[in-house]
This record gives C-alpha cells, structure tokens and sequence, in this order.
C-alpha cells in the first residue's frame, strides 16, 4: 500500500515547519535512512530521514513552503511492487476504494512524530491528507491541498468557485490566494437566485491583535505611509513572541537583586588562563570567561539549594537530581538557550568548551533540540553590552533565570572605610509558584557566595 510521509513533530513546541528543500524528487528511489528534506523550525534546520522503503511516487508540499502544520501531509511513497504513476494526488480512485466511511480523525493524528525521523501512515483516506474531496453542487469533486482548503475555511472561500492549476487540477494555496485577491462582483451584476447556490461563507477571523490588543491595521493607523518598513515574522520570532508573552501572563515574576564583588574571581580567573595547557598549533586548550564562573556558581547554587532546583509542572512540581542551566545566545534575529547538563559536576574547562561549540553552532542553527530543551534555570548575560541591571523573562518551562550586568568600579565599605571594588550586579527572576521570596533569596546568596569566593567552585 501506498505509505503517507506527513510533515514531522521535531520538538515537543513545533507546531508548524518550513518545507525548506526536497533532497530527493519524484520517482526516487527511497530506502529507510535515506535523507528525505530539510525542514526548518522556529530554531533549527533538521534532515529529515525515511523510515520505509519505496518510491517517492508524489511531492505535494513544495519546497520554500512556509508554516507547513505538523502531521500535514507532504508526500506520498509507492510500496514494493506498486507502480508510482497510480499514487499520484490526482489519483484518488484507489485511496477512495474503503467501504467502510472514512474515519473521523486525519491521517497520522494519533501517530508519534520521532524527533528527527519522518512520520509516516498507511494511506486509508483520499490522499490529499485528510477528508475526501468536496462535492460540488454540479456533481463533480474538488481536490484540494490541506493548506488550500484551511485557507479556504478561514477566509470563507467556496472551493468549487476555485479554479485549480496545481497537478491534474489540483487546488493549491496560490490558487485560493488568487481567489480571495479578485474582485468581488457588485450587488447589480449577481443574479437574484445567486444565494440558493451555496450558504453564505463564513465570516473571516479577525485580523491579528498585537499583545496590546491593537490590531496591524490599527497599529499601521499611528505612523504615515512610508515612515517604516514591514518586516514578516520568521518562525523563531513567532515562538519567542508566543512563549515569553505566555511567560509573563502565567508564571508569577519576582526579582531578586544582589551585588558581587570581582576582584578574587578576576584573580582566580587570569591565574587559571595563564596555567592552561596548549594544543599541538599552539592555542589554549581553554580560555575561561566570566560567563564560564557563573554558570558553574548557578549549577553549584541549585545543589546547595535543592528545593529551588525544580520546575513547575500543572498539578505538581519536578524536583532534579543534577543542574540544568541553560544560557542565552543572541544570533541574528532571536536567541538560543542550549543547555548545560550537570553544570554543577563538570570542571569550569569543560563549560567552558562546551559554550563554545554551542554558540558557534547556535549561530549556524545546528543545535539539536535536545540541546536547548529542558533545564531548570538559565543565565542571560549583557554585560558585554556595558548594561548595568536588567531583569530577564523566565523560559518555560524553568522556573527562574539569572540577568547578569557588566562588571565595574565602584566604591564599596571594607571595615568601615571606602574601598574601590569590582562589582557585578546580578538580578535572579522567579517563578512564584515553584520559588517562594525566601527559597529564592537563598538561592540567590548562595550564587553571591560562590561568585565572591570562586575556590569554592574548585573543589
């Protein structure tokens, strides 16, 4: 039987994909690992692999497709002995054969995406992906792509007045897009019984709010024609826009801020660099940042405080056995938080290396998502930008995150007399439900403690 390739889940917040490149084209050969496309999430490009054997007998998503849903179906592949020319989406004879009615779920809905592995179901329905085609009311049938007809639906477009031009006829996106840009006829030039043809189409959604709750019309209405420029949201945009406005409407912030003196980790630091070994071209074997010691003193702070290495999870909260601390990497248009697993055991070398590959391929969006999925907390640091305070909106689903200021002079008091001091400010966002004030002040001292006594982080 013919086998459906349905566009994958490759993280558990995926929710739609870009159709990035078909790496194989119709009439294939196919065999189980053989990369099929490249899809790009909200945060990486991922090969997609083959899990069966065939013929890619159909593409019914092209490549450059954007906002592809997850489970849509993209493809189809011809099982052994089948001939690839009878698969195709134009030929719905064999995928319409069941006697018995079609069943109420879309294809593939109860199937488990694997990250990274295509996901793929029998094909028991018309091949287009979900329902069979619409009847029109001159008795004819209406095939339609799965994106064609959920654009029809919302903008309340009657398919049978579309004219297709994908293969065979086919109704496609552009074709819907076409139909909804054409001029609507006047009330004078519609026949009187024009109404009894088909109910009238339902009602468009409302255009998209922004999260003040003002329309893009709205929003465009403040600023005069050519004084801007319209920039479209990639699907990283769209996801931290999502997540971080969620963020702050369900997780209870509060912000705990702290002032670390510098001047023994700044020793310890350069004395560190200085007995760094080398590799046979002669670099360092490490070089370890400011940013290296406070992920270390987050890790070893979520130790010393257990019940604040935790997350919330709805009628529960998960309590950890090691730390997760994730760390913010700006790149073009958005940021990654890969994670550091068990930062609280690996050497200040070892982060250190690892924030290093991670940031080189968080900017190349090469990370897997397990890579940036998970944690407990995260480090967010703008020191480099000279920003003194800040306070940072936590990642869920973690339950805090640490905004780290710049480093600088200031005068302190040292046994009752003015001193001059290497002083970052550090403020720590908690989520109320799981960090209660004083768990989170504590956890917050602990991470002072660490900062202004770096030997600690040693042994």
């Amino acid at each position: 039987m013919p086998i459906n390739v349905l566009m994958p889940a490759l993280s558990p917040t995926m929710e739609k994909g870009n159709l990035a490149k078909w790496l194989k084209k119709e009439g294939d050969p196919v065999k189980s690992g053989d990369v099929l496309a490249e899809i790009e999430t909200d945060k990486a490009t991922m090969e997609v692999e083959a899990v069966d054997e065939g013929v890619l007998a159909k593409i019914l998503v092209a490549e450059g497709t954007a906002d592809v849903p997850v489970n849509d179906l993209i493809a189809i592949i011809a099982g052994e002995g089948e001939d690839p020319a009878s698969v195709g989406a134009g030929d719905t004879a064999k995928a319409e054969a069941p006697k018995a009615a079609p069943s109420k779920d879309p294809v593939g809905e109860n199937a488990t995406p694997g990250g990274g592995q295509m996901a793929y179901a029998r094909v028991n329905e018309a091949p287009d992906g979900a329902q069979p085609a619409a009847a029109s009311g001159e008795g004819t049938r209406v095939f339609a792509s799965p994106l064609a007809r959920r654009i029809a639906k919302l903008d309340g477009i009657d398919l049978n007045a579309v004219k297709g031009t994908g293969p065979r006829g086919r109704v496609i996106e552009r074709d819907v897009r076409a139909a909804k840009a054409a001029p609507k006829p006047t009330a004078a030039a519609v026949p009187a019984e024009a109404p009894k043809a088909a109910p009238a189409p339902a009602a468009p959604p409302p255009k998209a709010a922004s999260p003040a709750g003002l329309s893009v019309d709205q929003v465009r209405g403040f600023y005069a024609k050519g004084t801007y420029e319209e920039v479209p949201l990639d699907g990283m945009r769209k996801t931290i826009a999502k997540r971080l406005t969620e963020a702050m409407q369900v997780a209870p912030h509060f912000y705990l801020t702290v002032d670390c003196e510098l001047d023994a980790l700044m020793a310890l630091r350069e004395q560190l660099n200085r007995s760094a070994g080398q590799t046979k071209d002669g670099k360092p074997l490490f070089k370890l940042s400011v940013n290296d010691f406070v992920i270390k003193a987050m890790g070893l702070a979520l130790m010393r405080v257990p019940a604040a290495n935790a997350v919330w999870a709805e009628d529960r909260i998960l309590r950890f056995d090691n730390a997760e601390v994730g760390v913010a990497v700006a790149i073009d248009g958005g940021l990654f938080t890969p994670v550091i697993r068990r930062a609280d055991q690996k050497t200040l070398s070892t982060i250190s290396n690892e924030m290093k590959d991670f940031a080189a391929r968080a900017r190349a969006k090469k990370l897997k998502p397990e890579e940036y999925q998970g944690g407990v907390t995260s480090v967010s640091n703008l020191g480099m930008f000279g920003i003194k305070h800040f306070t940072a909106v936590i990642n869920p689903p973690q339950s805090s995150i640490l905004a780290v200021g710049a480093g600088e002079k200031r005068v302190v008091v040292r046994d009752g007399q003015p001193a001059v001091a290497q002083v970052m400010t550090a403020t720590l966002s908690c989520d109320h439900r799981v960090l209660d004030g004083a768990l989170g002040a504590e956890l917050i001292s602990a991470f002072k403690g660490l900062i202004e006594n770096p030997m600690g982080m040693l042994v």
